[in-house]
């Protein structure tokens, strides 16, 4: 054998090698962490309203210049080890060093599955039952409509749900600052929906 023919089946032994790794590779893909994360994302936390969808514009009855009064949620994807949810809005493109917060409202019962329109502005309501509402920027228990300044242009309102892997044990009244630090280390998910409002 020629010193060319043993290069040539060296070369074929190589290339033999090479494609059966690359099949166990192409075999073993089918359990990626890639379709993991598409399991995962399935699975994730959603919030809606009713009333407008993902940055549009909130109706005007759910802002200082209507009624005032809260716009129906919905949610979906509670984690299981969930214990209580948590729900936050404010606008960050408010005038100010930090964002306007317009409600804050917990120990909402993991059973829950949304927030009716107009929630009464108790510190404890009847429903959801238990739940408790916090204060607003301006001071007042429960929600608070958008209201921006005339010409200050599109302002973004975050309505954040939080599933917590605890109950906070939390009183009536508090505010955003009192309630986030409470909730550091229990948040299991979190879903935020935007919707906008200009005057």
């Amino acid at each position: 054998m020629t010193i060319r023919e043993l290069a040539a089946r060296r070369g074929a032994a190589v290339w033999l090698a090479l494609g059966l790794a690359t099949a166990g590779c192409s075999h073993s893909g089918q359990t990626s962490p890639q379709g993991e994360g598409r399991t995962d994302m399935a699975n994730k936390m959603v919030i809606t309203s009713t009333a407008f969808g993902a940055n549009q514009k909130i109706p005007r009855q759910y802002s200082g210049e209507g009624r005032d009064v809260s716009p129906p949620l919905g949610w979906s994807g509670v984690p299981e080890k969930a214990r209580e949810l948590a729900l936050i809005v404010d606008d960050p493109d408010a005038p100010r060093a930090e964002p306007w917060v317009h409600w804050v409202i917990y120990q909402i019962a993991v059973t829950v599955t949304g927030l009716p329109e107009a929630v009464a502005t108790n510190e404890v309501l009847a429903s959801p039952p238990g739940a408790l509402q916090g204060r607003n920027t301006a001071g007042q228990l429960g929600y608070m409509g958008p209201m921006p300044p005339p010409g200050h242009g599109v302002h973004h309102y975050h309505f954040k749900l939080y599933a917590l892997d605890a109950a906070l044990g939390l009183k009536p009244g508090v505010d955003k600052k009192t309630l986030e630090a409470a909730m550091a280390g229990h948040i299991v998910a979190q879903a935020e929906l935007v919707g906008t409002y200009e005057r």
